[in-house]
């Protein structure tokens, strides 16, 4: 059933548009509402799919309406309607919003075509904030110990500014959660997150991963290539495991955080970008730049803040809310009951020693979950958690 409300001070025009979308579609249920202040007194009150405002009114014109119901429900699509000496101010209120105008008298065809596109719009708004939730519970970041708290803290601050972070910690600790609620606590949030892994690419290919080529750059360049950073713009990139980044890519790097510029391979033109960098590494980077591996210009350039993300065994009370994460994770995905994990068996797992950090853990889950009964016991962990 899609909601719609009709806010027009003409009675006549009111009951025409309540009357035509009603004998469209059956699942169309329609409200009136005779001025703008009611209708926003209505909109504060109820949810609705699809709003048809006239621009003219007494008491709150429709572009007044426009604008109070954004603050109040952003995501409500509006179409205006207008009189004929109204077309100039339809057209305004698409730039602050609205989805489309229709002009009096309505056409039939093109009101209706209209309103389907619409809620076919808002319907694409709601899947997507839906996604959006289920990224997020993907890359949630479990645990209330002191040391995840404190991460969190950091989150908070430091996610809304523009500051480049250096996010250190052991393989499987989860830095690169830490990168992503960085990005979506920010304000680029609705911008690209582009990640990077830089020991996952080749040394000769580093460069123009990053940075794009043009057309002849290299025998294999068939065609101009954006990089990751143009990829990026007016959002994140996150420079994984940047310690095993070559020092001449370094060196591309550090110019474009200085001149937040950038070239492709093969091309001496400029590019501007502006892009947020944040950067991780399992490596001790102040031993790799004393044994020449590492620019200590880049290190002070990314190291604006500075995040430590504790191995597993710093924080083992963590250990029982990542079991209940990860089993419900899991069993989900496999299609499967969630399966409890007993006191004892949960006991067992906390004081193993977990070298391979939260990632591990998780292994460990899943094999539990596949292997062991409808309750996961002291003795599942023994057979099939083998340290």
């Amino acid at each position: 059933m899609s909601k719609i409300l009709i806010i027009e001070d003409e009675a006549a025009i009111r009951r025409v548009l309540a009357k035509i979308l009603s004998e469209e579609n059956e699942a169309y249920e329609v409200e009136e509402a005779e001025d703008g202040l009611k209708g926003i007194e209505v909109i504060k009150k109820d949810d609705f799919d699809l709003v048809l405002c006239d621009i003219k009114m007494p008491k709150m014109d429709g572009v007044e309406v426009l604008e109070a119901a954004r603050k109040i429900k952003p995501e409500i699509p509006f179409i205006m309607i207008s009189g004929h000496g109204d077309l100039d101010t339809a057209v305004n209120t698409m730039r602050m919003g609205a989805f489309d105008y229709i002009s009096k008298p309505p056409d039939l065809n093109r009101l209706l075509t209209t309103v389907r596109n619409a809620l076919d719009r808002k319907e694409l708004v709601v899947e997507n904030k839906i996604l959006k939730k289920k990224v997020s519970k993907n890359f949630e970041m479990v645990g209330n110990s002191s040391e995840i708290e404190a991460i969190k803290d950091m989150i908070e601050k430091v996610a809304p500014t523009d500051a480049r972070v250096l996010i250190t910690g052991s393989n499987g600790t989860g830095k690169e959660l830490v990168a992503h609620w960085l990005h979506q606590k920010s304000q680029r949030s609705g911008n690209p997150f582009i990640e990077v892994n830089c020991a996952a690419i080749p040394s000769e290919l580093i460069e123009s991963e990053l940075f794009g080529h043009v057309k002849g750059a290299f025998t294999s360049a068939v065609k101009d290539r954006a990089g990751k950073f143009e990829t990026a713009n007016k959002g994140t990139i996150f420079l994984d495991e940047i310690g095993d980044m070559s020092l001449s890519a370094q060196a591309k790097v550090l110019r474009a955080l200085q001149e937040n510029k950038i070239s492709r391979v093969g091309s001496d033109k400029d590019i501007k970008v502006d892009v947020r960098v944040i950067a991780a590494t399992n490596k001790d980077l102040k031993k790799e730049i004393a044994d020449g591996n590492f620019r200590e210009d880049l290190y002070h350039r990314l190291a604006v803040i500075l995040i430590q993300v504790p191995a597993l065994n710093e924080r083992r009370d963590d250990i029982p809310m990542l079991i209940e994460h990860f089993a419900q994770q899991i069993s989900s995905e496999q299609g499967m009951p969630t399966k409890i994990f007993t006191k004892k068996a949960i006991e067992l797992l906390k004081g193993y020693d977990w070298t391979g950090n939260v990632r591990e853990l998780r292994n460990v889950v899943e094999r539990l979950i596949i292997l062991g009964d409808k309750e996961v016991t002291e003795q599942d962990v023994k057979l099939f958690a083998s340290k």
